[in-house]
């Protein structure tokens, strides 16, 4: 067993832990909390160039409404099953969020590349900054992706200028 199997095997055990211990509290501790709404206009100007930056925004906006969708189901429902499911997709969106910034990452350093890519199931679809559209890249990109999975997936390589 190598040093990143052992991390991930511990690191997925605390996870496991504290996702038990958090299911199996009362439900009558969570209906004291209150929080308060703060409205903020910020004004953001958006050009070609930053086009990854707004589909990371995008992205994480998004990411972030179904997250607290599924902590309102985890604190406001009775149902253990409820909970319990609602937990487990909590976990693979936390999964599928962390494999697309290392998948950033490993892009970045191996090919010097700024990329965005988005997880849905199967399907990768990796969005790439460049003004030439180059199908020999776009193979090496999409077998760099594909090693780091066991199942075959379906990866799609956009060119956005």
């Amino acid at each position: 067993m190598n040093k990143q199997n052992l991390w991930f095997l511990t690191l997925f055990s605390l996870i496991l832990i504290l996702g038990v211990y958090y299911i199996t509290l009362p439900s009558d501790i969570f209906k004291d909390t209150t929080t308060k709404e703060v409205n903020k206009n910020i004004d953001v100007t958006v050009s070609e160039s930053n086009k990854l930056v707004a589909l990371r925004v995008e992205r994480d906006e998004k990411i972030m409404d179904v997250m607290s969708e599924l902590k309102d189901k985890i604190i406001n429902s009775s149902d253990t099953n409820e909970k319990n499911s609602a937990f487990e997709e909590l976990q693979v969106l936390n999964l599928a969020k962390g494999k697309e910034t290392y998948l950033e990452d490993k892009l970045l350093n191996e090919f010097q590349i700024n990329s965005f890519i988005e997880i849905n199931n199967d399907n990768i679809v990796v969005t790439i900054a460049a003004k030439e559209h180059n199908s020999g890249l776009a193979n090496e990109l999409m077998r760099s992706i594909q090693e780091e999975f066991e199942d075959k997936k379906n990866i799609t390589i956009k060119f956005e200028s």
